[in-house]
Parts: C-alpha cells; structure tokens; sequence
C-alpha cells in the first residue's frame, strides 16, 4: 500500500487520526455585507468581537456606503452579530 512505501512500518489503520489546531482555527477578523435598504452595497472586514457601535462606524467610514447615505437620514440599524448590517435610509 502508498502508505508503507512512504517508510511507514504499520498499517494506516493502525495510527491515530489527526486532531485540529482550536488555536488555528480561530480567526481575527471577518467580513460582513453592508445592506442600504436591504440591498447590498459594500462588504466591510470587522473585529470578531466587534459591538454594533464599532461595526456602524466602520461602515460609516466606508467609501461605497457613505456614497449612498449623501443627504440621507438614518431611521433604522439593523445588526445581526458578525453576520450583516442593515441600515435603513430616508430622503432627509
């Protein structure tokens, strides 16, 4: 078998499965979409454990955002944890 002539002496069944890095596995940031009235329109990168407030003014300083929010109000945020963010706009 493959597995003795990469200078294995056992059978592959014979040794343990791999277990994963938890360590590894965890990131830093994410990216999340960016909805104006429910369509998308920028994908920002966020602190995992970023709060409602951070996640609002890193979309707010977004380039792409803030061109559909030029003389708009703000009626709504609607903010689903390291999933998405929803701001709903009104002609101000």
């Amino acid at each position: 078998e493959l597995w003795s002539a990469l200078g294995y002496e056992k059978s592959m069944a014979f040794y343990p499965f791999p277990q994963p890095d938890e360590e590894a596995l965890k990131t830093e940031s994410i990216e999340i979409p960016v909805q104006i009235n429910g369509k998308l329109r920028a994908v920002i990168k966020i602190p995992v454990e970023a709060d409602e407030e951070t996640v609002k003014s890193i979309a707010l300083s977004e380039e792409k955002v803030r061109k559909f929010l030029n003389g708009k109000e703000i009626k709504k945020v609607i903010y689903v944890k390291n999933k998405l963010l929803n701001l709903v706009v009104k002609d101000g």
